[in-house]
């Protein structure tokens, strides 16, 4: 057995790159992500948010979101932790309202996992868009996995996600709302790539999530219209109609088009 011990000090992180590079040949190379590891970056994180604001801007992809969930979800800080220094901001937790919502949600997603194991990898509830569980395909398509579909906002999303291993919540619901509604795969086909990709990847807030878009865990199909992109992306991203014509309708539109046989 080789009891060699691994380098855990570095001068620099593209140092530390290299050496896990080194360690790993059969990997592709690519430059590390942006997204920087350890407490001391949590700490930092933490001491920089801004729950009020978070609470008006949370659903914009510029917007005052934490970026703590990679932190979170490998237990480099406590829900506790991020709870008590959003409380800490406010003279009145009701002011950071919208931001402890959310933390509730992460918590409660953990106490659904906790319960319904089962859940996680099986639909909870039939699809409630006319379609059948049978009639969605098992397999993403490789034009979403290349980021290569014919919508342009859909595969900017994608090549952030498999670029950074981190995507803005509201991108995360168009892009599953994508997959499942617009090109009928599976939620669990996406959900498992999907959390391939993600460094904040916990299978509880994403798969449960991704059973809400699809209706499996929840009252009706999430879907957007290209509108809606535009209202929350700003000019970052390309969503132009003649580059996004499948997404392009009213909700009345696009509802009558991805669900015809729903009652």
């Amino acid at each position: 057995m080789d009891e060699t011990r691994l380098q855990t000090d570095f001068e620099s992180r593209e140092a530390l790159a290299n050496y896990v590079m080194a360690q790993s040949p059969w990997v592709t190379p690519a430059a590390p992500s942006p997204h920087r590891g350890g407490r001391r970056a949590a700490e930092e994180r933490l001491a920089a948010i801004k729950p009020r604001r978070y609470g008006r801007t949370r659903n914009h992809l510029d917007g005052d979101v934490t970026r703590l969930s990679p932190y979170i979800r490998h237990g480099v800080v406590s829900l506790r932790e991020v709870y008590e220094r959003a409380v800490e901001l406010v003279t009145n937790p009701e002011r950071c309202e919208k931001f402890i919502q959310e933390l509730a949600w992460r918590d409660y997603w953990q106490r659904v996992y906790a319960a319904h194991p089962e859940w996680i990898w099986s639909s909870i509830e039939p699809y409630k868009t006319g379609w059948s569980e049978a009639e969605y395909a098992p397999t993403l398509p490789e034009d979403v996995r290349a980021g290569e579909t014919p919508s342009a906002c859909i595969n900017s999303f994608i090549h952030t996600l498999c670029d950074t291993g981190y995507l803005h919540n509201h991108a995360r619901m168009y892009l599953a709302s994508y997959v499942v509604h617009w090109r009928r795969v599976s939620w669990q086909a996406g959900a498992k790539w999907m959390m391939a990709q993600l460094l904040d990847g916990d299978p509880a807030s994403n798969n449960l999530s991704w059973q809400w878009v699809a209706s499996t865990f929840s009252r009706k199909p999430y879907i957007f219209n290209l509108e809606n992109v535009r209202r929350y992306t700003g000019a970052s991203i390309d969503t132009r109609t003649e580059t996004n014509r499948e997404l392009d309708g009213s909700y009345a539109d696009l509802s009558s088009r991805l669900f015809p046989h729903r009652r």
